[in-house]
């Protein structure tokens, strides 16, 4: 399953960052003639509705969907560790605003309210994007709160605070390395989830816009030719299921490495 889950995303990333620079294709060549061509030699994966070479659209589609996921988890992940970590060490008053904060935006469902977010600021790359990092700092933020709910009553901390060392540097010197690892977890994990939302917004007009390639706009275009030209809508499908499958498989590989329980039923 590790090599597996490995497998599937480095061949994604190969496709990306190789098939642009081979292809003898531009994405938004329109050969019009041959529309809704099934998969050949000259076109390993097919033309779509506009007769666009749909290989190298795979490609920068994928491109477009790596750099939204790693961009947004990063973001995503240093805000919610960093509010998480003050939130829980802290508390108090402002454990309980920032508590109170994560709690209304946890109480929406996700996509839902990525939804409202880019209806309200329009359709485009950079909406969904900011609508991604909004609602994705929470998990991280709560995650790291409980965690070091539980770090600041160990010894070693009191030790620090005992010999004058200040709360930002026992944060960030003791607490935020302490859950490091349990954030890289979430963070292989919420980056699959990141990508499904990406495409879920381009499938429905809010997130990336015509000509630009995006797995969530070309599986849409292809609804209309699921029976006449399936390829057009499995291609895409299949890319995003999997990109995320491997995202999945590697997050459950992280999982057990990194998390100590883990480590002792293994034992």
């Amino acid at each position: 399953m590790p090599r597996l889950g490995a497998a599937l995303v480095l061949l994604v990333v190969l496709v990306a960052v190789v098939v642009p620079f081979l292809s003898p294709y531009d994405p938004a060549l329109q050969l019009l003639p041959d529309r809704l061509a099934p998969p050949s030699l000259a076109h390993p994966l097919g033309l779509d509705e506009l007769g666009r070479d749909m290989l190298v659209r795979i490609a920068i589609g994928a491109r477009l969907s790596l750099a939204v996921g790693l961009s947004v988890v990063a973001v995503s992940a240093s805000v919610g560790t960093w509010v998480g970590a003050v939130a829980g060490y802290r508390g108090g008053w402002v454990d309980q605003i920032l508590s109170r904060v994560m709690d209304v935006l946890l109480a929406f469902p996700g996509l839902l309210l990525a939804i409202a977010l880019v209806a309200m600021l329009g359709p485009g790359l950079w909406h969904v994007w900011l609508a991604l990092v909004s609602i994705g700092w929470v998990g991280y933020a709560r995650l790291v709160r409980g965690l070091v709910l539980k770090l600041r009553e160990l010894d070693y901390v009191h030790a620090s605070r005992a010999l004058g060392a200040s709360r930002w540097w026992i944060v960030r010197q003791h607490l935020v390395p302490a859950v490091l690892p349990a954030v890289l977890v979430q963070a292989t994990t919420g980056m699959a989830g990141v990508m499904l939302s990406e495409a879920s917004l381009s499938f429905l007009g809010l997130g990336v816009q015509p000509p630009v390639p995006s797995w969530g706009t070309m599986l849409s275009g292809g609804r209309a030719h699921i029976l006449d030209a399936p390829h057009v809508t499995i291609v895409p499908g299949l890319a995003i299921a999997l990109l995320v499958l491997g995202l999945n498989l590697l997050g459950d590989v992280w999982h057990g490495r990194l998390d100590p329980r883990t480590r002792r039923r293994t034992a």
